[in-house]
């Protein structure tokens, strides 16, 4: 449904003030577990620049999870093309070398051979931003208990003494004014985002801010692609070049320079970058943006919350700010619904920032490591450091895209909602940049695994809590009176699967509503009751760092 201006007689259980992938993701998280939004967005239609381009396997993980992980496949580049790097002195010499990177068919293909627990159940996808923001609009607007406005916008927010927040919204096409009420606030509307403006919330940066122009572009020129396919071009001129679709889309993306006659000629100013010069049939889009790391101090004020670019701002490099972002929108999203369907407990809001933003700082980190390489490719060749040596040195920054650690490693270790004290003296797993460390250690993802007749495990966890039995004794039924006690949907799923055990570690495993584990042990706890008031924010535990 939308663009209806009625303001309701109750007030939307949310409000969230952005429909790009953040904000879409979020609504349809919310209509995963039953709970109403109002989604608005102050575009009539998805951006004609497509922003990221770059979807992570754990986001395809989630994705999966809400039914849209084919369609983003289907509306993305093909899974045979891979995912390579190409540093160019300029593109009229051949690259001094290149980051290659398997493609969809071949991650599945790894899938395929392995069952230990160290593949993902989704490799990546690209695809436009804003062909995935398309995609996922459409569906948050199809759900019955998403009511989507497009061309409106907020102008201020105020909270209410009944505990509400009133929102004031603007219908862009007739310039009409009106008010409607929430129980909660999400703004998912990007780096300068009103909704954050209307807190006390700031978001501290660090390192260099700089400017940039990108150019999207059209164009079938052999000269883009000197040495075959890449998904970057990265020229020591100082232009990126990016593949979008691997038939004839670009993004050029360069800084500012005071010679930059960007307005006049853009493609001028790209081929002086590129070291070659370029014909291009179309010139869709020419945008200055500002680069610059920082994450809000706070992601919380009062019903007021931020996701996605709202909470955190990265450089383009590594495709570490979307995908944080769909990670937020799925971790505020259950437990919202969790909340305002009545099982959640107070301390279940407040964990959200206490789990995403340690994620958000750590990949701020993460960001920065490539980012100082893109920056010392050019003021290497500047100097005149030969061939070989740089060679060499990017050689040794290979590892920057084989980066599964980063996108499936993350722990709410030290979150409030998981139980560390029954694990034992195990420690916590290790973590590796390059790949996936097996482990149900409380507060990590589960890892994938298929069962005997092929199905992956992760397709059978529930929608809410799953509490998965391997012990084969039927342990897992005793958990069932004390969650519906407490009202605490549950799940009980038991496996006969001894390989499957294995890679699980235990008897008896609690995974949360967004595939992360809040609970381990081969044995029942004492209190079943002490485990659920944890875990849906009804008790906080002291937890194991």
């Amino acid at each position: 449904m939308e663009n209806r201006h009625a303001s309701a007689a109750q007030p939307f259980p949310v409000l969230i003030v952005g429909a790009g992938p953040v904000g879409s993701t979020l609504a349809l998280e919310l209509a995963h577990h039953g709970v109403a939004c109002l989604l608005v967005e102050r575009h009539g239609a998805p951006s004609p620049h497509p922003k990221m381009d770059f979807v992570n396997g754990r986001s395809m993980e989630l994705f999966r999870r809400l039914g849209v992980a084919d369609a983003v496949r289907d509306v993305g580049v093909p899974a045979c093309h891979s995912f390579n790097f190409q540093w160019f002195r300029t593109f009229a010499e051949p690259p001094v070398e290149e980051w290659t990177h398997p493609s969809v068919s071949e991650v599945f293909a790894r899938i395929a051979a392995v069952n230990d627990g160290t593949a993902p159940l989704e490799p990546y996808q690209r695809l436009p931003g804003n062909v995935l923001e398309e995609l996922l609009r459409r569906r948050a607007g199809a759900q019955p208990l998403v009511e989507l406005r497009t061309n409106t916008s907020l102008r201020e927010l105020a909270p209410q003494p009944d505990g509400t927040v009133a929102a004031t919204l603007t219908d862009m096409a007739t310039g009409e004014e009106y008010e409607v009420a929430a129980r909660y606030v999400v703004g998912c509307d990007g780096a300068n985002s009103t909704v954050r403006r209307g807190t006390s919330i700031s978001v501290p940066t660090i390192g260099p801010e700089t400017d940039h122009y990108d150019v999207y572009f059209r164009s079938t020129d052999p000269r883009l692609r000197p040495h075959g396919r890449f998904f970057l071009g990265i020229s020591a001129k100082g232009a990126t070049l990016v593949s979008r679709d691997e038939r004839d889309t670009w993004t050029a993306f360069f800084p500012v320079l005071e010679d930059t006659d960007i307005e006049r000629d853009p493609i001028g100013v790209l081929s002086r970058r590129l070291g070659t010069h370029i014909t291009v049939e179309e010139i869709l889009k020419v945008t200055r943006w500002r680069g610059r790391m920082g994450v809000a101090d706070r992601y919380r004020e009062d019903r007021v919350f931020l996701a996605g670019d709202a909470a955190h701002e990265f450089y383009p490099m590594g495709g570490h700010g979307a995908n944080t972002g769909l990670g937020d929108a799925v971790d505020l999203g259950w437990k919202l619904a969790a909340v305002l369907r009545g099982w959640g407990g107070p301390a279940l809001l407040d964990s959200y920032e206490t789990e995403r933003r340690p994620v958000a700082l750590f990949n701020r980190e993460m960001c920065f490591n490539l980012l100082e390489v893109w920056q010392r490719f050019p003021q290497l060749t500047a100097a005149g450091v030969p061939d070989s040596h740089l060679a060499g040195y990017l050689a040794q920054e290979r590892f920057q895209i084989e980066n599964t650690g980063i996108h499936f490693g993350y722990r709410y270790g030290s979150s409030p909602l998981v139980l560390t004290e029954d694990v034992g003296s195990d420690p916590p797993p290790d973590w590796r940049w390059t790949g996936i460390t097996p482990s149900t250690w409380p507060g990590s993802r589960p890892p994938s695994v298929r069962l005997p007749d092929g199905t992956p495990l992760f397709d059978r966890l529930g929608r809410e809590f799953t509490l998965v039995d391997f012990s084969g004794k039927g342990l897992g039924r005793e958990a069932v009176p004390a969650a519906d006690k407490r009202g605490l949907p549950l799940d009980v799923l038991s496996i006969d699967d001894g390989h499957a055990r294995g890679v699980w570690e235990c008897d008896l495993v609690l995974v949360r509503p967004d595939q992360h584990v809040a609970w381990r042990g081969d044995a029942p706890p004492t209190d079943w009751g002490k485990i659920f008031d944890l875990v849906s924010g009804h008790t906080v535990g002291e937890q194991a760092s």
